[in-house]
Order: structure tokens, then sequence, then C-alpha cells
């Protein structure tokens, strides 16, 4: 029997992508702006319209969304303030009013790290520990054929790791000394502005300067690395992961080069050489786990018996740590 046709949905701040998708491979994709000022209702009018645009009879949509989604009832628990009225948000129900189709949802980056262990660089390995670098930074763990979520679907959170290089500095989370405070896209810019006094020089133009020569815009990046390198290695040896995949629009080879030594050292000794290596999939990553969590949920669904009135029934899950649904 051949694999089904899935759509799958990433929701930014600032784009919205959709895509059909088949045993992992992307069969189309498209996307448009998300129009995050207008509210939720108009955000996932404008998925529902890119998966109709894409044609292809899909069976299901699996949805990559920004915030915290609880692993019992879809709804989004802490949202991004980049997405007018997202607190709240039945980002299950909300698709599948809209496209008469069986829908479910999980935050983006853990719908990267599901695509990257699945169909990508962790493929085929009992553990794999996922982190995007970006505007935040992310991550998701997947173990044992399952991506944890955690009690209230938090976990991954890599970029709230407490590391000595980010003591003092306000995270954008309200805490204080958290990596993501230091390493993120928005805060190398940040520290290289503190360095120089160039205001307004974007993450870009910070790493076309450090490699023009800039020693500020060098020893950002390299304090970055560093710091995400040892908050990566605390976690390695909670986790004694099979591999670690770095992706993200921050993820640059100057902040992977400064990592990968400060992990090193930080490591356990008896773990090895742990792989730390870049993901495979791109931006298609979060498509691909979104549409990987749908393929999950509808085979716990035909378990449990047919499908009605386009839902997911209760126990649908994605392979999360305690099976619980994400989709009602």
């Amino acid at each position: 029997m051949s694999a089904p046709i899935l759509a799958a949905v990433d929701i930014g701040g600032t784009k919205t992508a959709a895509a059909l998708v088949r045993g992992g491979t992307v069969l189309a994709r498209t996307q448009a702006p998300t129009p995050a000022r207008d509210g939720a209702a108009a955000v996932l009018d404008t998925a529902a319209a890119l998966v109709r645009s894409l044609g292809g009879a899909p069976v299901a949509v699996g949805v990559g969304a920004p915030g915290l989604v609880d692993p019992t009832t879809g709804l989004v628990t802490a949202a991004t303030s980049s997405i007018r009225d997202w607190s709240g948000v039945d980002v299950p129900a909300g698709l599948r009013d809209r496209l008469r189709l069986p829908a479910v949802v999980l935050n983006d980056v853990q719908a990267f790290t599901l695509g990257e262990a699945v169909h990508g660089a962790g493929r085929g390995l009992p553990t794999v520990l996922g982190v995007a670098v970006g505007t935040g930074i992310g991550g998701g763990v997947h173990a044992a054929g399952r991506l944890l979520s955690g009690r209230l679907g938090a976990a991954g959170h890599v970029g709230h790791v407490p590391v000595p290089q980010a003591v003092g500095r306000p995270c954008p989370c309200g805490a204080a000394g958290h990596v993501e405070a230091v390493a993120s896209g928005p805060a190398m810019a940040a520290g290289y502005a503190a360095r120089t006094g160039a205001v307004g020089v974007a993450l870009p133009e910070v790493v076309r300067r450090a490699r023009a020569g800039d020693t500020h815009a060098r020893a950002v990046i390299a304090e970055a690395g560093e710091a995400l390198g040892t908050a990566l290695a605390g976690l390695a040896n909670v986790l004694d992961p099979d591999r670690i995949v770095v992706g993200g629009g921050a993820a640059v080879p100057e902040l992977l080069d400064a990592l990968r030594p400060a992990f090193a050292v930080a490591c356990l000794p008896v773990l090895g050489a742990v792989p730390l290596v870049a993901a495979a999939l791109g931006t298609d990553a979060p498509l691909v786990g979104a549409a990987e969590a749908a393929r999950r949920a509808l085979a716990v669904g035909s378990a449990a018996g047919p499908l009605r009135g386009g839902t997911l029934p209760p126990g649908a899950a994605v392979g999360t740590d305690a099976g619980r649904a994400v989709a009602r």
C-alpha cells in the first residue's frame, strides 16, 4: 500500500508555508505572508487557502505552529507575540472546519525535530535531539520512536537552558541567564551593537562583517557558539543522544565552528564524540515533520476505528511521550 498524501503547514510570524508530502518527500509547496496583525482567524484562513491551492486530495493536515501546544487539547497555550490573539487558539479545529480534513498540531520546532529525526539527518537513529537557532532557540527530543512533548508541551526548550555566558542577561521568556539571551539571532545582533555602538545591524550583516575580518563580529559569534555548545553538552549528558541535529536561519557555519569545541569540552568523557550535524532538510523540515505527525495520528485513529466528521479520535497522538491526543 502506497503512503498517503498529507498536507503540511508551517506557520511563522512573517510567512506561512504549505506542502503536500508523501513518505517524507515534499511533492509540492507554496507560501504566503502571514497576516499576523489581522489575528488568528486570518492566519488560519491563509493556511487553509494555501493547502487548497496545492490540490492533490490530501487525507489529513499536520501543522507546525509557534508557541506551546497543549499535548492533550491541541490549544496554543503560550503564544508568540508576533501573531495577534494567538493564545488559546484551537488550530486543529480551525483547519478541520476550513478544510474538512483531520488535523493535528505541534510546536514548530518540535515539527522540525520530528522531520529531521524520521526523514532527515537523524533518520534511523534511536535518540535524536533537534535544535533550531533563529529568532529564538527551540528544540525537540525524539526517542524510541516518540516525540517527547512533556507535561505542558514544553519539552525541548533548548533556548532556556542556563549557561554561564548569559549570566545576568535578560531572556525574552522573562527570566535571565538562558542561552537564548546570548546565542539567538537577535541576541548576537544586540551583542554586536553593545560592543560597537552600531545600532540596527542585523545578524546577516554581523556574519558578513565577521567573514570580512571584523574582530567584534567574530567575538560575538564565538561567544554565542560557546554558550550554545555548553548548553547542548548539558543536554547530551542527560539524554545520551545518538545525534544532535542543528538547523535554523541563525545556525551559520561560524556559529557551529565555535559550538563544537565548547560542546566537546563540556560533554561527559564516557559519551565520546557525540555526532553534532547540520540539518538535512532545510526549510522543509517543519513541513515534513508536520506531515509525519498527521501520519502518526491517522495510524492511531485507524486502529481506534473509522474517522468521523473530519476529526482525529481521542488518543490520536503524534508519538508524544504519553500518547496523548493533540487534536480533538
